[in-house]
């Protein structure tokens, strides 16, 4: 008798929906080039109305379908609004983000309340109000929050940042165990230094530069271009039984 043969799941999202908050520049919208690549139809979410324009712009011209929306995350009222304008999305990347890099004696109640009121807040309630929707939708869903290293290890000089990755990472754990029952994974992504726009002003200092390098083993800074076949993997049906769970892409750091 053969044996049963088993299927790999597929990668490819065609038919489903993508929405990308902070998708106007850097991770955000390598990730939302990586999703539409897959065939998923892109929901851009950025503050400037020029930039996720332009960038959604800049999908479309290479064969995939998206739409930009100027919408400030940290304001829950308007994220319920630009959420009930477009269709439930099957597929939320949460990547809005901010750091204020300060020793932990120098920081301030406003970096912090900067820091925490988008990386946490804001993430807290835009999942709260995709995954209404994909609820009400029956369909089940994939949310990926963007996370970091210092989600795991303290980061030093940026406390407020590792608290708020620390909370992400509870989040995303917390969120996985109550959205289950909908057949809607939560999962988080990782990553070292990655170069792009926000962590340039730090890495072009020679001293933080080698001394991030001497703790990734794999001995190179991240690209952005080494996130988003870990973003394809966790909103496909390749991932079907991961939720609650951390895709480390920091070259080994935390090792």
């Amino acid at each position: 008798m053969r044996p049963h043969m088993p299927t790999t799941p597929s990668f490819r999202l065609d038919g489903r929906h993508a929405l990308v908050t902070g998708g106007s520049r850097g991770i955000g919208f390598a990730l939302a080039l990586a999703l539409a690549g897959a065939g998923a139809r892109l929901t851009l979410w950025a503050r400037s109305r020029e930039a996720v324009e332009e960038a959604a712009t800049s999908i479309c011209a290479v064969g995939g379908t998206a739409q930009g929306h100027a919408v400030d995350v940290r304001d829950p009222g308007a994220v319920q609004a630009a959420m009930a304008a477009v269709d439930p999305c099957d597929i939320l990347v949460n990547n809005a983000g901010t750091n204020r890099p300060r020793p932990f004696v120098e920081a301030t109640e406003e970096e912090y309340d900067t820091v925490m009121s988008l990386n946490v807040r804001a993430a807290y309630f835009v999942a709260q109000a995709a995954a209404r929707r994909m609820v009400a939708a029956g369909a089940g869903g994939s949310i990926i929050n963007l996370s970091s290293q210092a989600g795991r290890v303290a980061a030093n000089g940026r406390s407020v940042y590792t608290i708020s990755k620390f909370a992400v990472e509870g989040m995303t754990r917390a969120l996985a165990v109550e959205l289950a029952p909908h057949r809607i994974r939560v999962n988080s992504l990782c990553p070292t230094f990655i170069e792009t726009e926000m962590t340039q002003s730090s890495l072009s200092d020679p001293g933080f530069r080698d001394a991030v390098l001497s703790r990734i083993r794999l001995g190179r800074l991240g690209k952005v271009e080494d996130l988003m076949g870990a973003a394809v993997f966790l909103a496909s049906d390749a991932s079907a039984l991961m939720t609650g769970s951390s895709m480390m892409l920091d070259g080994g750091w935390t090792a």
